[in-house]
């Protein structure tokens, strides 16, 4: 990694007050953090790969259960909340800019706005909820859909297909919000002025499990919105 890629050192012989006592240069402590984040979404790659893994697998077995709730999901609903957290991602990668620059208010604005687009999402997500409980399609819950809902496919497969898009996007929505009370941290530290350049390396971790959010919605999106042929 390129000097220009670590924070701006001290002076020789001046140790920077954004140093931490276990470590001995603000270069060893950026690649510990990175490193640390990157070992953490390792594992939740190799999480969320055996949950997509068990969805095409028991989408090969029930097609027509899994066509038939994949048509009823709102594609717009869908595309407007990828629309949002590709935008999202943006806004934080500039965020991560603005720090290592030492744009204390620009850094601000930009973690606000992410966290903001952050809400829009979960709003959207959740009217999209609700819209399922009014269809009675929640398994377990209230599923008593309609023959139209069903579509000819056996109502058990239908079910199958809206436990696994619960548990998928309730999932993805649980790591948003843990991602939108990370970033509001963020935002609070950069107010106070307790992130510097010294150690911009916490707005950069943040980042990183942020856009991972992203992309695992971008894995989402296709499979339970597209392949069913919500879209001809």
């Amino acid at each position: 990694m390129s000097d220009a890629a670590h924070p701006a050192l001290p002076p020789a012989g001046a140790r920077s007050p954004a140093l931490h006592h276990q470590f001995q240069a603000l270069e060893q402590q950026y690649d510990a953090s990175n490193f640390g984040m990157w070992i953490f979404l390792a594992t939740e790659v190799l999480f969320f790969g055996g949950l997509f893994t068990a969805y095409i697998m028991y989408r090969s077995m029930y097609y027509a259960g899994f066509a038939a709730g994949s048509h009823g999901l709102e594609g717009d609903f869908g595309a407007a909340m990828t629309f949002i957290l590709l935008t999202s991602s943006f806004t934080m990668a500039m965020g991560v800019h603005a720090a290592r620059e030492g744009k204390r208010g620009l850094l601000v604005f930009l973690l606000l706005l992410t966290i903001l687009l952050g809400l829009a999402f979960l709003g959207i997500k959740f009217t999209g909820y609700g819209h399922k409980w009014h269809e009675h399609m929640v398994p377990g819950f209230n599923f008593h859909p309609s023959l139209e809902e069903l579509r000819g496919a056996p109502g058990t497969s239908v079910e199958l297909f809206m436990c696994f898009y619960f548990f998928l996007t309730g999932l993805h929505a649980l790591h948003m919000i843990i991602g939108i009370g990370l970033l509001s941290v963020m935002a609070v530290l950069a107010w106070r002025g307790k992130i510097t350049r010294d150690n911009y390396d916490r707005i950069e971790v943040s980042g990183l499990y942020w856009h991972f959010v992203d992309i695992i919605w971008i894995y989402l999106f296709p499979l339970l919105y597209l392949i069913g042929g919500r879209y001809k």
